[in-house]
């Protein structure tokens, strides 16, 4: 007899023995026809649909199989995690798998019930399979499967992931797809839906321009926080515990003509810079009644406190010592009346780079509101620009809904604009000049994060921005002096060109998830409220763009011509213009800066 024949003949003799005993056929029979792959869109062609990511998008290459694979980039304090949540049997056994490639790639389940497990890989030059298994716990009913790289170590790719088992005790398929989706009630600000009730959904998903912006449990619903005049695209999607179906038919619908927000004396287009009031640099001081015309907004830069702390704003003109030419106070309170007398703008700007702001108190923030007022009223103004930058702005670690801000620079500094706001008036111009790092890159990170660890400032002016939202005449980001941001293409775009310009702007004017969660979404800006921050020179801040590369950013933004790389989500002829660092440095550059703009605008 040949031995290594003898396992082989003992398993046969077993396996025969169980078949004869009733109902075991059947048992085993059914436990294998139950067994599928009940993971959603394993595959990404259908986008990321089904699928939750911090920092993921969907590419055409490279792909293990079919047409698309998911691509994700892990950055700081992030490891691009992306993860679904999945309807399981309890007491079942399950295998997943995927492919993946990059460096340091994980695939994993938790919620299991039993022992959560994960496998991963160091290093994957080409498409590797992992794959591993896990048991659901008695009472475990829903398990998450996810993959993410690590921390910092470039791009992952994953594709044709699978969750293979028993299928759920509930629903095993996602539901169809919507019908009858039609637009209802259309204002300057938002639309109203409606769609046809979908079989087996418990909830719908809303998409604005392809970017998911609210889940609503009945067939209507309305989309707000809308820029005037624009057209937006809108589809929807029935959920339910198996998943997300397909999206529907797209509809499209034009907001109506607002009222032109505050100050809607304000050119159609227009052009705003910062004039060195209270210093001189390499620039030269340049006197107010020498701007030129074309300038429709001037910021007198700047006004600073007395201590980070205090709230005491003081403007001090720049001294003779300093500025030989600098004019009297009776001829610079004359040149702010005729500027006035011709339609401009003039505003006292707070902060600066060396203008650090901390409104810890209430005794602060009204000492900010008392202070401001007196400059406002002895030179007679037009209102103020909040130009806080370095630590002026930050968030508590618990503070984590920009909605609700809880921290006391950011709630004092938001009651004080609003007193302000209040005091003065709807004609009142309030303007705000934050860095890319408070405003865009909250689309990545905001304050802390979740498990701590961020720079505090993350998206730090988002608070202030939307509780005021309804005050503001103008934001004017600075898209300068900016490390790379990553736009609502989940690419990351830096200085130095027209896509620079029209990523950043796009985010302005679209919206978009604060730190990656669809659920709580910074609604757009109208276009009449944003202008563009840009350097007049080379020599005025890192980021200068030359005037034909303006021109680009101003068609893609205006016309949706003459774009780059970055797709737009939308198309604005109501944007508000230009703002520059600054009039002082245009002059010395021969004004090439306002000369662009008067060329483009007219």
């Amino acid at each position: 007899m040949d031995r290594a024949r003898r396992p082989r003949s003992v398993l046969a003799a077993l396996t025969a023995a169980l078949l004869a005993v009733p109902g075991i056929t059947a048992l085993s029979s059914a436990a294998r026809a139950a067994d599928a792959d009940v993971a959603v869109n394993g595959g990404f062609e259908s986008g990321l649909t089904g699928w939750t990511c911090t920092a993921g998008t969907t590419v055409t290459s490279p792909v293990h199989g079919g047409n698309a694979a998911l691509q994700a980039t892990p950055a700081g304090s992030d490891n691009a995690q992306c993860s679904q949540t999945v309807t399981v049997q309890p007491n079942a056994q399950y295998t997943l798998s995927g492919y993946v490639r990059g460096s340091y790639v994980y695939l994993g389940a938790s919620g299991t019930g039993t022992t959560d497990v994960s496998t991963w890989t160091q290093s994957a030059p080409d498409w590797q399979k992992l794959s591993t298994t896990f048991r659901t716990g008695p009472a475990t009913t829903k398990v998450t499967i996810y993959t993410h790289g690590w921390y910092g170590t470039g791009a992952y790719y994953a594709d044709d992931l699978t969750l293979v088992g028993p299928g759920g005790s509930g629903t095993t398929q996602p539901p169809a797809a919507p019908a009858g989706l039609r637009t209802t009630t259309v204002t300057s600000s938002s639309v109203g839906l409606s769609w046809s009730a979908v079989t087996g959904a418990t909830g719908y998903a809303v998409y604005r321009d392809g970017t998911r912006v609210q889940t609503v449990t009945g067939t209507s619903a309305t989309v707000s926080g809308l820029a005037a005049s624009t057209a937006y695209s809108f589809q929807v999607t029935a959920l339910n515990d198996a998943g997300e179906s397909a999206k529907s038919a797209v509809v499209t619908a034009t907001t109506r003509a607002g009222s032109g927000g505050p100050s809607s004396d304000l050119p159609a287009h227009a052009l705003v810079g910062y004039l060195h009031a209270s210093f001189a640099n390499g620039a030269g001081y340049t006197r107010l009644a020498d701007v030129p015309d074309s300038w429709d907004v001037i910021d007198l830069a700047f006004g600073e406190p007395t201590s980070v702390t205090s709230g005491d704003i003081r403007f001090n003109r720049c001294p003779v010592t300093e500025c030989p030419n600098v004019e009297s106070d009776t001829d610079f309170k004359a040149a702010i009346k005729a500027k006035q007398a011709a339609g401009k703008k003039v505003l006292i700007s707070i902060g600066g780079q060396n203008g650090q702001v901390q409104l810890t108190t209430a005794a602060a923030r009204d000492t900010f509101v008392s202070s401001v007022s007196k400059i406002i009223d002895t030179y007679g103004l037009d209102g103020l620009d909040i130009d806080f930058e370095g630590h002026s702005l930050s968030l508590n670690a618990n503070d984590t809904d920009f909605k609700n801000p809880t921290t006391p620079v950011i709630v004092n500094l938001i009651s004080a604009l609003k007193t302000l706001k209040a005091k003065y008036g709807a004609k009142f111009v309030l303007t705000m000049a934050p860095e890319t790092f408070f405003v865009q890159n909250g689309y990545q990170y905001y304050g802390t994060g979740k498990w701590g660890g961020q720079d505090p400032r993350c998206g730090a002016y988002l608070p202030v921005i939307h509780a005021l939202r309804d005050d503001l005449t103008l934001l004017h980001v600075q898209d300068y002096n900016s490390g790379p941001i990553m736009g609502l293409d989940n690419q990351y775009h830096s200085m130095g060109g027209a896509d620079f310009h029209i990523a950043m702007t796009d985010m302005l004017l679209t919206g978009f998830p604060v730190a990656g969660d669809p659920n709580n979404v910074f609604p757009p800006l109208r276009p009449d409220q944003v202008a563009i921050g840009m350097p007049a020179s080379t020599n005025a801040g890192n980021g200068y763009v030359s005037p034909s590369e303006v021109t680009k950013a101003l068609d893609c933004l205006t016309k949706r011509t003459n774009c780059g790389s970055y797709a737009t989500h939308g198309t604005w002829p109501a944007l508000r213009g230009l703002m520059t660092w600054s009039v002082n440095w245009d002059r010395y550059a021969n004004w090439e800066f306002q000369k662009n703009f008067d060329a483009y605008f007219g």
